[in-house]
């Protein structure tokens, strides 16, 4: 089940709104963790109890450091907590690239391939699992108090918002609100919003990208001439911010109507002027638990220039690693950690004497050519779009035409994409609010409100005729 789907939208989240309030208030979290248990199970039911085994295993291994009183007791416990959850990771995420990666090695030696059964890889594994790790590592660190009911744990790291692609919760962020919150008329109003507007974001201009995306990115790399393959890199970049943030707005927008905040996730990253700043404004809490959980651990910045380098390219060298299991998602990741080296090494500095455009647009521009590994399917796929990027593919645009991908539906979301990538409309509200009279104020309110009303038309629309697509960050 997805939010942008008619049964969540039109059954699933009614439903659950509508029970949920007419509960008393000692119930509710025990009807959100049912809930959420139906949510996930919806498409894959077999992988719930994977899900509650993670539960099972780091409420039992949290308690356990909780009541160790020796410092060695507790590491220890801490060491089996994280070999579990990243056990976890191993056997369902990458255990075919891993023994993929052998047999190559074997068939060099003349050694008998090595085989698995087909492992599925369940929704949102990576994003649980982080959930779970950061639990028991701030228990370990004595930053939150051990949770001793199992119950609330689960809806810790199950709560159906940001249980399938995030964001990424710590548990410091929301215990008080897992077992006090309040919902106000303002917040729920909010948080109606703020789902709209997601949904908008996914329905109307992420999903009418990927058509053409897909469509470019599918094309053999020596028939794409370098205007369409561009324009393949320019859909998929807007359809990737818009899709992943929309899904975090979504999920904001549910954890308002229920009294969550969370924190957010994204914020306007393609105006960012250095990769420095792209990487404090896109996947907001991923980077951030990076940062705490093993950039810091690592020592960060604390030591040597070259230890600082080390650090921050294996950081990003398991940031690539964790998006998927496959060499193109190492290199997006390592040219990230890279550049972040260079930008440290006096590239950063430099740049601050740039013009403002410049900056921009050479940061964007790095974005951009990372993103082509981060969407092909291996890479050789990549370096052949890269190649076609550049001109140099025998492409003569005869098989593919540039005008053949280019209709009104696309351009307007390109269009659209490319403003509400930038943070031009929430600064022309707020000085329309801050300077204009009352009578204004109220207009600027019901243009809003019609607005809103108008998107979640129009989205009901397109998911009627079943044009829709997965979330992108349902693989990781």
């Amino acid at each position: 089940m997805i939010f942008s789907s008619p049964v969540f939208l039109f059954l699933f989240l009614p439903v659950v709104l509508a029970v949920y309030f007419l509960l008393p208030r000692r119930l509710r979290n025990l009807w959100l963790l049912g809930t959420s248990l139906v949510f996930y199970a919806w498409g894959e039911p077999r992988f719930v109890l994977v899900m509650l085994g993670s539960i099972g295993a780091n409420f039992f291994l949290a308690l356990r450091i909780g009541a160790s009183d020796s410092a060695g007791g507790r590491k220890a416990y801490l060491v089996l907590a994280v070999a579990a959850n990243i056990g976890l990771l191993i056997v369902f995420k990458y255990a075919d690239f891993l023994v993929g990666n052998l047999n190559a090695a074997l068939e060099a030696l003349r050694v008998a391939p090595l085989s698995l059964p087909g492992i599925a890889l369940p929704i949102g594994i990576s994003f649980f699992t982080f959930q779970a790790l950061s639990y028991v590592i701030d228990v370990y660190r004595r930053e939150v108090p051990v949770q001793r009911n199992p119950f609330d744990l689960g809806l810790y790291i199950a709560l159906f918002p940001q249980l399938i692609a995030g964001p990424i919760v710590r548990y410091h962020d929301v215990a008080r609100q897992i077992v006090e919150r309040v919902v106000t008329r303002q917040g729920f109003a909010y948080g109606i919003e703020r789902f709209v507007l997601g949904l908008g974001k996914k329905v109307l201009i992420a999903n009418t990208l990927a058509v053409q995306a897909d469509l470019i990115f599918a094309i053999p790399a020596d028939q794409l001439t370098a205007p369409v393959a561009w324009l393949g890199l320019v859909c998929y970049t807007l359809q990737i911010y818009f899709d992943f943030s929309g899904y975090s707005d979504m999920a904001i927008g549910l954890g308002y109507m229920f009294g969550f905040r969370f924190l957010e996730n994204f914020s306007h990253p393609y105006v960012a002027q250095s990769i420095t700043e792209f990487w404090r404004r896109w996947h907001i809490s991923l980077s951030t638990w990076f940062r705490d959980y093993l950039y810091i651990p690592l020592g960060g910045n604390r030591g040597s220039a070259l230890r600082t380098y080390r650090n921050l390219v294996l950081v990003f060298f398991l940031c690539g690693l964790w998006h998927g299991a496959s060499w193109s998602f190492v290199v997006w990741g390592l040219l990230h950690g890279l550049l972040l080296v260079v930008e440290r090494m006096g590239l950063g500095r430099a740049m601050t004497r740039w013009p403002r455009a410049l900056r921009h647009g050479w940061t964007l521009l790095f974005v951009m050519i990372a993103w082509v590994f981060f969407r092909a399917d291996s890479l050789p796929h990549a370096l052949g779009f890269l190649r076609a990027m550049l001109g140099a593919s025998p492409a003569t645009g005869v098989e593919h035409p540039f005008a053949l991908f280019v209709d009104g539906p696309t351009l307007l979301a390109l269009g659209a994409g490319m403003v509400g990538s930038m943070p031009v409309l929430a600064a022309l509200r707020r000085r329309l609010m801050e300077r204009s009279s009352p009578a204004v104020a109220v207009a600027v309110g019901t243009g809003e409100i019609a607005a809103l009303s108008l998107i979640l038309l129009a989205c009901s629309m397109m998911l009627a005729a079943g044009t829709y697509n997965p979330f992108i960050y349902f693989r990781f």
